[in-house]
């Protein structure tokens, strides 16, 4: 039996460009954007198990606006099999727990044995999405590895803190978010990029995931934004002249800032 891998992937606005709030306090979309880059290490190790195993087929799943369909193309032209693009107006403002629920109910729509995530956005920077969406799919979570592999019906990995590691296991399904230092992620191949314009891509609204309006959105948000106040803009730093006395001016800056 094939094994489904299930890709979640998110398009956010470009980190080296200008970011910004919109009028209602939701991140201006209308901007330069592309994969987040933590998801690229997610699609990676999705590709590593899939090409590991005898039979498996590599899906990649977004939420967003047409230009989010980069994101799943990226995916697509790196390898993936096939797409999922979730699009619907009243999606607007919908924070994580919006988004979890419809990652969940297209994932259950697609089929799936296993679930990989990035460990966050580079745009929200939550890092939560990959444990709630395992409590929705009721399934276990193996979280933050930087080394993942499925073999006999369970996906092993690696976790690695502060001050050890630690080795996990979980049997299938089950859902795995990988970290950054999971293994560099392949570019795309002048050949996976002509590939993947024949992928087959679905484009999904709410009504095809049996999901109401008033649930996600800004209205169905258990989180929001009060206020944004732009960072006051960078101000001359202080110099230090050595004229004989430069060391000691450094250590009594550093000092007065209890850096030292």
């Amino acid at each position: 039996m094939s094994l489904r891998i299930v890709v979640c992937v998110k398009y956010v606005p470009d980190a080296t460009g200008d970011r910004d709030f919109a009028e209602d306090l939701t991140v201006d979309r209308d901007v330069d954007g592309l994969l987040s880059e933590l998801d690229d290490y997610a699609v990676e190790q999705a590709l590593q198990i899939a090409e590991a195993a005898d039979d498996a087929e590599v899906t990649v799943v977004t939420i967003g606006p047409e230009d989010a369909r980069e994101a799943v193309a990226k995916g697509l032209r790196m390898g993936a099999d096939k797409g999922v693009h979730i699009e619907d107006d009243d999606l607007h403002g919908t924070d994580v727990m919006g988004t979890s629920l419809v990652l969940a109910k297209a994932i259950e729509k697609i089929g799936y044995d296993l679930v990989v995530c990035g460990m966050a956005s580079t745009d929200g920077a939550m890092g939560v999405l990959p444990a709630i969406l395992a409590e929705r799919l009721g399934v276990p979570q193996v979280t933050l590895l930087s080394e993942v592999s499925v073999e006999d019906g369970a996906v092993t990995g690696r976790r690695d803190g502060d001050t050890a590691s630690e080795q996990l296991r979980a049997e299938l399904p089950a859902l795995v978010s990988v970290t950054d230092q999971s293994g560099e992620a392949r570019y795309p191949s002048f050949k996976g990029i002509m590939a993947a314009k024949k992928k087959p891509v679905a484009s999904w609204d709410l009504e095809e995931l049996d999901i109401d309006g008033d649930d996600v959105g800004l209205e169905g948000a258990w989180t929001a934004v009060d206020s944004a106040t732009a960072r006051p803009p960078r101000t001359a730093g202080t110099v230090v002249k050595d004229e004989g006395e430069g060391g000691k001016q450094l250590a009594a800056f550093l000092a007065e800032r209890k850096f030292v």
